[in-house]
């Protein structure tokens, strides 16, 4: 029977060319001279690390231009408010990796909803989704890519 999984991740090589290529421009430009202003990366959460608000925001903009060159989608990246204490700023960027249960729901109640002849069961932080027809899961797959959904999606172990 046919069927794909319904996957969110991102190339974590990737990823670390880019902070690896930020980290590289913010010690290169002229307005970071002095500073000790860098990126850090740990289990998928990036922390900009700076002396000024002003700077984080350089380092946000730098950050996500190097990401988006590298073809990682922006919609992956959660970040938070910038904590400001004393001569230091910090903001977390977290990496959003894996379609969690509610997102899940909605895939299934998409595809539910669509009334194709498709089966989607939530295999971990995976949606399996199986049908009769070739077509119909390629059906399914534009169906979900025009669905706005809030996390990019890969559509993975398309079988026959």
């Amino acid at each position: 029977m046919p069927s794909f999984d319904v996957v969110s991740k991102i190339d974590q090589h990737e990823l670390n060319n880019a902070l690896d290529q930020a980290n590289r421009e913010v010690g290169n430009r002229f307005d970071f001279k002095g500073s000790d202003a860098k990126y850090k990366e740990a289990d998928g959460v990036i922390t900009l690390d700076a002396e000024s608000d002003f700077q984080l925001q350089q380092m946000i903009d730098i950050l996500f231009n190097k990401i988006s060159k590298r073809g990682i989608d922006l919609k992956a990246l959660d970040t938070a408010e910038p904590t400001v204490s004393g001569k230091r700023a910090l903001q977390k960027v977290t990496v959003k990796q894996g379609v969690d249960k509610e997102l899940a729901k909605k895939i299934v109640k998409l595809v539910k909803d669509s009334k194709m002849k498709v089966q989607a069961a939530i295999q971990g932080d995976q949606v399996r989704i199986t049908g009769k027809k070739r077509d119909d899961l390629q059906e399914a797959i534009a169906q979900l890519k025009k669905a706005e959904l809030g996390l990019p999606l890969q559509f993975e172990n398309f079988r026959d």
